[in-house]
């Protein structure tokens, strides 16, 4: 587990046959867990950078533009959320990735991330190797999304273009999360099919994905919102999860 000042070397030596060339930015207060996740980043081959307050953070993800961004919620100044709102509502960032660290573990805070685009979260004390695993879901998510690139979606009013990670009803740009997005295209790719809560979330985030049934209906909330009359093709299956029409 994640203690200050302690680096789990033999987890860390596990992973470093893994040979990555992405970019990480560390926005994290603590200097001690800001070494920590270095280090293991850095040994499992990723490409890391790292900021000390939230101000920083948003310098760093504009001026390198990295695959993924890991951000503590508890931050000096602007926090974590401050910040993942801002990175998700500018055309330059709201495409990275964001996983929140945070030392919280109530619902609401989870779910409060979630709203502000964070597409996974992990709650402190957490191990190194956890914490790589659920990075290479999220990095190979999106890589998995670039192989789609050449495969637009039209979905009644809706249309879909995976490659530019975009949506648009009648024409209109709508602006989604990496999140409500991926909810979207997963739902829209398999028209008339039912999936439960825990499906989404595996499909969209991964397996063992920790977040609960609360938190996707907030998300199917802010996706029908921003989609408008269009967001009716999406139903509620009562007691089992959610379909899209077809």
């Amino acid at each position: 587990m994640v203690q200050a000042g302690l680096i789990v070397k033999r987890e860390a030596g596990e992973a470093r046959g893994i040979m990555a060339r992405e970019m990480i930015l560390v926005v994290e207060d603590d200097e001690d867990i800001q070494e920590l996740i270095r280090y293991n980043l850095a040994q499992a081959g990723y490409r890391v950078t790292v900021a000390g307050t939230g101000e920083d953070g948003l310098k760093a993800a504009r001026a390198k533009t990295p695959d993924l961004i890991l951000l503590d919620i508890m931050l000096p100044g602007m926090d974590g959320l401050e910040v993942c709102r801002i990175l998700a509502a500018q055309d330059a960032t709201r495409h990275i990735p964001v996983i929140m660290l945070t030392a919280k573990g109530e619902e609401a805070d989870v779910v409060t991330g979630l709203q502000m685009g964070a597409d996974d979260y992990i709650t402190k004390p957490f191990s190194p190797r956890v914490l790589l695993a659920r990075i290479k879901v999220v990095l190979r998510r999106q890589s998995r999304d670039a192989d789609d690139a050449e495969q637009p979606l039209k979905a009644g009013e809706i249309h879909i273009h995976p490659g530019r990670r975009e949506v648009r009803v009648k024409g209109k740009l709508v602006e989604l999360t990496f999140t409500e997005f991926g909810i979207l295209h997963f739902l829209a790719r398999h028209p008339g099919w039912v999936y439960t809560r825990e499906q989404i979330v595996d499909t969209v985030h991964g397996t063992d994905y920790p977040v609960t049934d609360r938190s996707i209906d907030v998300q199917m909330v802010n996706l029908r919102r921003k989609l408008g009359a269009a967001g009716d093709a999406i139903e509620t299956v009562r007691g089992v999860g959610y379909r899209f029409k077809e």
